[in-house]
């Protein structure tokens, strides 16, 4: 548990250090300000980054479940979260955000290929830094895999970013 315990503070404090929550905060604040709204997707377990934000104790101000892209329009902003970067509905409907101009935050573990990634389409990428297990067992593998855990750090610190913008405007 200790060993569990240091590797969630040192991703953590990686996270915390490498990446833009500031510049994911403005990009939102921009549809909560003007006539846009801000939606969530989550695939697979990162679908708990949207719960929290749709039926949190502290909901993040006009946010919506992204179910139909005809509703997305310019002025809207996406919160798009996969466990990789190469998951490949994640990439489908990044594509097709891209084509209608949606400005989006992709929140995944950033996978290097040669191909086609969400950190190469986003507005703004943040990285989870989980590509694989964290704890090494006694017989050699690897387990626990938190990235929505992960996810929901990076979205909680976004968030409170975020709600100092708003407060700030209103």
């Amino acid at each position: 548990m200790k060993m569990f315990l240091t590797q969630v503070n040192g991703l953590f404090s990686r996270i915390y250090e490498k990446e833009q929550f500031e510049d994911s905060a403005r990009l939102l604040a921009q549809a909560a300000i003007g006539e846009g709204k801000i939606y969530i997707k989550g695939f697979n377990e990162m679908e708990a980054v949207t719960l929290e934000a749709l039926e949190g104790a502290e909901r993040l101000k006009g946010a919506l479940r992204l179910t139909k892209l005809d509703d997305v329009s310019d002025t809207d902003r996406v919160i798009l979260l996969s466990r990789f970067s190469n998951d490949a509905e994640a990439l489908a409907l990044a594509e097709k955000l891209e084509i209608k101009g949606v400005p989006f935050i992709s929140i995944c573990g950033d996978v290097k290929s040669d191909g086609n990634d969400l950190s190469k389409l986003t507005e703004i990428h943040i990285n989870t830094s989980l590509l694989k297990p964290m704890l090494p067992t006694e017989s050699g593998e690897r387990i626990c895999f938190p990235t929505s855990m992960a996810a929901l750090f990076i979205y909680h610190c976004i968030k409170l970013t975020f709600d100092e913008i708003i407060e700030e405007y209103e």
